[in-house]
C-alpha cells in the first residue's frame, strides 16, 4: 500500500514537480498517518513535517519518506521552502479543496514555487482501493456488523433514541473501532421521516420503525451501514413500504459494477421506487463513496456521469420517507468490480421484528 508511489507517478500528468499536502484525509492516504503535518512528494521521494507532539509516533510509523520536526524557526514553511530551493521545485499541486484563502496567501508569500490547483489528482487515487485499503475497510465493516447484532439485544420499548445511540457508540468501540465514522442516526417512528434526524428523546414504543444509520474508523477507514428495524408487528403499510425499499436496494446491486456511470446504478434502485408510487418521497442520492471519509466521490446519483472505477467503495441505501409518519432506508457497502460488486456489509435485511 505505498501511495507516496502512486502520488509521485501521476505528478507527470499534471505538470507537476511536487505535490504539496495539508488535509487529515489527503495526509493519512499519503504516509499512512495523521499529526497535523505537512506532506511534500516529489517526483523521487517524500518529505514529512510535524511537531513535537507526533514525531515519535511519526518517525516509528511512516516510512518510505523523510520525517522532520519543526520547531522555533523552522516552521512547516520554512523546511517546506528549503527542500523545494534545494531540489528546485517549480510547480507545485496542492487541495485547493481542502486550503483557506488565508492560507494559500501565506503559501505564496514564502514559498519558492508556482502554487497549481490539483484538488482531483488524490480524490482519484482514492477513489479506487487498493487490497490494503479494502482489507481495513473490511475490517471496518465487520465491526459494524457485529455492533449491529449485539444492539438487536439491547433494543427494547421504553428506550429513547439517544440511549440507543450511546449503546451503539460503545458497541462500536469496545469491538475495536477508534471511533465513529459519524454520529450515529437513530430515528424511531415519526423521527424515521427525516433522513439524517438527530437522536432526541423519541421512546421506542410497540409498533415503530427505528432507521439505525451508523459506521466506526478501523484505522483510518470507514464503515457504513442502515438497517430499519420493527418493535412490534408492523402495519401492512409499513411492511409494503419496507418490501419496496429492499427491492430497489437489491435492484441498485444487480447493477452496481465498475465500468458504468453512478447515474446508472441510481436509475435502476430509483425507477423502483417510482414504479411503487414512492418516487417523490426518495430524494436523496443512492449512495455515496466511502473510505478515509464518510463521504467521498464518484456516487450513485442522479447526476453522476463519472464512470465508476474498480475498486470503489460505494453505499448502496435507498430509502423511501413519509413526512410525519415513518420511513425505511436499507444501506449497504460494495466493492466495485468488473463483472459485479462484492458486497462486504453481513447483516440480514429481511424485515428483523424486535
Amino acid at each position: 500500500m505505498n501511495h507516496i508511489e502512486k502520488i509521485a507517478a501521476a505528478l507527470p500528468e499534471y505538470g507537476l514537480d511536487a505535490m504539496l499536502i495539508v488535509s487529515a484525509p489527503g495526509e493519512r492516504y499519503a504516509v499512512g498517518f495523521e499529526g497535523e503535518g505537512t506532506v511534500l512528494v516529489t517526483r523521487s521521494g517524500c518529505h514529512y513535517f510535524t511537531d513535537s507532539r507526533y514525531i515519535e509516533a511519526a518517525q516509528n510509523t511512516i516510512q518510505n519518506a523523510h520525517v522532520e520536526c519543526v520547531g522555533r524557526g523552522r516552521g512547516h514553511l520554512d523546511l517546506t521552502a528549503q527542500v523545494m530551493q534545494a531540489e528546485n521545485l517549480q510547480l507545485v499541486g496542492f487541495e485547493s479543496d481542502r486550503v483557506s484563502v488565508d492560507r494559500l496567501e501565506r503559501w505564496q508569500d514564502k514559498l519558492p514555487c508556482t502554487l497549481i490547483s490539483a484538488p482531483d489528482l488524490l480524490s482519484r487515487l482514492r477513489a479506487s482501493k487498493d487490497e490494503g485499503e479494502l482489507t481495513l475497510m473490511r475490517r471496518a465493516q465487520a465491526i459494524t456488523d457485529r455492533a449491529f447484532s449485539n444492539l438487536l439485544n439491547f433494543i427494547r420499548p421504553g428506550l429513547t433514541e439517544r440511549e440507543i445511540a450511546a449503546r451503539l457508540v460503545y458497541e462500536l468501540m469496545s469491538l475495536g473501532g477508534s471511533k465513529p465514522s459519524f454520529d450515529p442516526i437513530v430515528a424511531a417512528g415519526p423521527s424515521g421521516s427525516m433522513p439524517h434526524a438527530i437522536p432526541g428523546g423519541q421512546v421506542i414504543g410497540p409498533g415503530m420503525f427505528i432507521t439505525l444509520d451508523f459506521g466506526c474508523i478501523y484505522e483510518g477507514y470507514c464503515s457504513d451501514m442502515t438497517r430499519t428495524v420493527a418493535v412490534g408487528t408492523p402495519t401492512d403499510e409499513m411492511a409494503t413500504v419496507y418490501q419496496t425499499v429492499l427491492n430497489a436496494q437489491l435492484a441498485g446491486l444487480a447493477a452496481a459494477r465498475a465500468g458504468v456511470s453512478g447515474k446508472q446504478v441510481d436509475e435502476a434502485a430509483r425507477t423502483v421506487i417510482e414504479q411503487a408510487g414512492y418516487g417523490e418521497f426518495f430524494g436523496h442520492s443512492l449512495g455515496h463513496s466511502l473510505g478515509l471519509e464518510i463521504h467521498e466521490g464518484p456516487n450513485f446519483s442522479p447526476g453522476e456521469e463519472t464512470v465508476m472505477p474498480v475498486g470503489a467503495v460505494v453505499s448502496c441505501e435507498p430509502g423511501i420517507y413519509l413526512p410525519g409518519r415513518f420511513g425505511v432506508r436499507i444501506e449497504d457497502v460494495v466493492i466495485l468490480q468488473q463483472d459485479g460488486c462484492e458486497i462486504i456489509t453481513a447483516s440480514p435485511k429481511e424485515l428483523l421484528i424486535l
